[in-house]
């Protein structure tokens, strides 16, 4: 008859299956980190870009209104391009540190799961991306940084039940940050840096020590 320690060693076991059939576990909070990290880069050079400090207001509307250009850049072209390679970093880092993850698991990346995780993150992305480009029609650049952090914590939660349940918290914290960015416009680039970028860099630490950092021998 086996003993208590194995059959506490098997009902693990099991868990970890079922678990793994059920959820995308290979989620690496380093790409977490790496992704934060990207955005304070992007912030700290939109900072410069704009010419302004940390915390200081800006109103985005003065972009618009003034058609504003620095570094042989108007605003429209310096923004996409930001965007464009802070994205790039990110998603390269996740890529990198997921797939290493996957790998030293025994897993594989593309599968069933990955495409339903993929999905439910995506409706909320594009819808706010959609969403966030009639605000720039309409001169409302204001609101674009706060908007963006809701839909990206709408997308976290929509995913977290096909990843780490922990990535809700999150989304959670994405969009409260969101939300009270709504209401003291003029500093959304600030409340962006820390949602994309602190926020990324806590949760990423944070699950790295909790899932990681325990199954590296010794």
């Amino acid at each position: 008859m086996a003993s208590k320690e194995e059959q506490l060693a098997q009902l693990q076991e099991i868990r970890k299956l079922m678990e793994r059939s059920s959820r995308f576990i290979s989620l690496s909070g380093l790409s977490g980190v790496a992704a934060g990290i990207s955005a304070l880069l992007g912030a700290t050079v939109a900072y410069l870009y704009l010419g302004i400090r940390p915390f200081q207001s800006f109103a985005g509307e003065l972009l618009v209104q003034e058609g504003f250009s620095n570094w042989g850049l108007g605003y429209l072209s310096f923004f996409g391009l930001l965007a464009f390679l802070v994205l790039l970093l990110a998603l390269s880092s996740a890529i990198f540190f997921t797939t290493r993850k996957a790998k030293a698991q025994g897993q594989g990346i593309w599968d069933a799961l990955t495409k339903r995780l993929l999905i439910n993150l995506f409706i909320p992305l594009a819808s706010g991306g959609i969403f966030c480009l009639a605000l720039w029609s309409y001169g409302l650049v204001g609101l674009i940084a706060p908007s963006t952090l809701i839909f990206y914590g709408l997308s976290l939660i929509n995913a977290s039940k096909y990843t780490l349940a922990d990535i809700r918290y999150l989304g959670i914290s994405e969009i409260i940050l969101g939300l009270l960015g709504l209401f003291i416009l003029g500093y959304g680039l600030d409340l962006w840096a820390i949602g994309f970028g602190v926020l990324h860099i806590i949760y990423g630490a944070l699950m790295y020590r909790k899932y990681e950092r325990s199954e590296t021998p010794g």
